[in-house]
């Protein structure tokens, strides 16, 4: 499948797309992790290319997941058009569909926001959580429904897990809101960063847990929080989440010696900050997910099927309103990439 040969008027092209081709030394090395990434994947129907080209964002998240569940070893039934994966482990099979959160049709697609030092500076977190929570809640029910309407039907699918793999690219500096509005949609578990940033020495132990409830759109309805607590949505068994599986990631895999990764992993004795240069491989394509599972499911997703060192799982402790991590004090928090990039005519795409 030819991905990087563009087949569209330049001005159908998405911009990350429109990025990726340009000739830059630092973008070959880009397009070979991606093309590696990309082995084996099959264009099921037809509209993958043009998807990849003109929309990128999931097409990028569906690649990205078939990386990951290639480098587990899981084997793929590609004989089914839907749900987009059905895999098979030495744990179970399952089926997965994977969705991205995308801005609302009035709203700054997250491309398009300039990550100044002043957008850092005003930044809102709760505001940015808020929309995220709505948009991840819109693209988790759109999903949910159509497995009840439709994939419950199939055979392939009954009496197996049913996964959502979720993405955030719904606002510019979407990757700020870490897993906070993943857990306060799915647990109804937030942690106000605002509220500790702006009185730190309330919080002796680090920013608190609290519940919200709900929250507002703009247009006065509410969202009811925690998804997870309680069995109107026990058909999904787990959700896939990262926040971090961005073109950052390509990046940061891409062993260009002029891409210089700044990262920061939680440990158990804290946050630690690294720097390091892409071709030294400072982390793996797994690093940054998270698998939450649902206490309620009506077909359970083992442990074991995603379980691996930097990869964080979480489970809730109904009666004491928490969660519980697998893997919490060993994982990628954040990371941005410096590139130094240098033009190259000849540079093959």
């Amino acid at each position: 499948m030819d991905l990087l040969t563009p087949l569209y008027p330049a001005e159908r092209l998405h911009p990350h797309f429109a990025s990726l081709i340009q000739p830059h030394v630092g973008r070959s090395y880009a397009r070979n992790e991606l093309l590696r990434w990309l082995n084996g994947f099959p264009n099921r129907d037809g509209k993958f290319i043009e998807e990849f080209q003109t929309t990128f964002n999931s097409s990028f998240w569906e690649i990205y997941l078939y990386a990951v569940f290639r480098e587990y070893g899981f084997e793929f039934d590609w004989r089914y058009c839907a749900p987009d994966f059905v895999l098979s482990t030495p744990a179970c099979t399952f089926t997965l569909e994977a969705v991205t959160a995308n801005h609302a049709n009035d709203a700054t697609p997250e491309w398009a926001g300039k990550l100044t030092e002043s957008f850092f500076d005003s930044i809102e977190f709760n505001e940015l959580n808020r929309v995220a929570i709505i948009r991840l809640a819109n693209a988790f029910i759109s999903k949910s429904r159509l497995f009840q309407d439709k994939y419950a039907k199939h055979a392939h699918v009954q009496g197996r897990p049913f996964v959502l793999a979720m993405a955030p690219f719904e606002q510019p500096g979407f990757n700020l809101q870490a897993y906070r509005a993943i857990e306060a949609l799915l647990f109804d578990y937030y942690v106000d960063e605002q509220e500790y940033l702006a009185n730190p020495d309330a919080f002796p132990y680090g920013p608190e847990a609290k519940s919200l409830g709900s929250v507002e759109k703009d247009n006065g309805a509410e969202i009811e929080l925690g998804l997870f607590k309680g069995s109107k949505f026990n058909h999904v068994s787990a959700v896939v989440f990262s926040n971090l599986a961005t073109w950052g990631k390509i990046e940061a895999m891409s062993g260009n010696p002029g891409a210089f990764v700044s990262s920061v992993w939680s440990s158990p004795d804290g946050l630690i900050p690294k720097v390091a240069c892409a071709s030294e491989a400072p982390e793996a394509i797994t690093d940054g997910l998270r698998i939450y599972h649902n206490p309620f499911a009506t077909h359970p997703l083992p442990g074991e099927v995603f379980r691996r060192g930097g990869v964080v799982q979480v489970w809730a402790n109904l009666a004491e309103q928490t969660l519980v991590g697998e893997q919490a004090e060993a994982c990628l928090q954040s990371r941005s990439v410096l590139i130094a990039l240098r033009t190259a005519p000849d540079d093959p795409i």
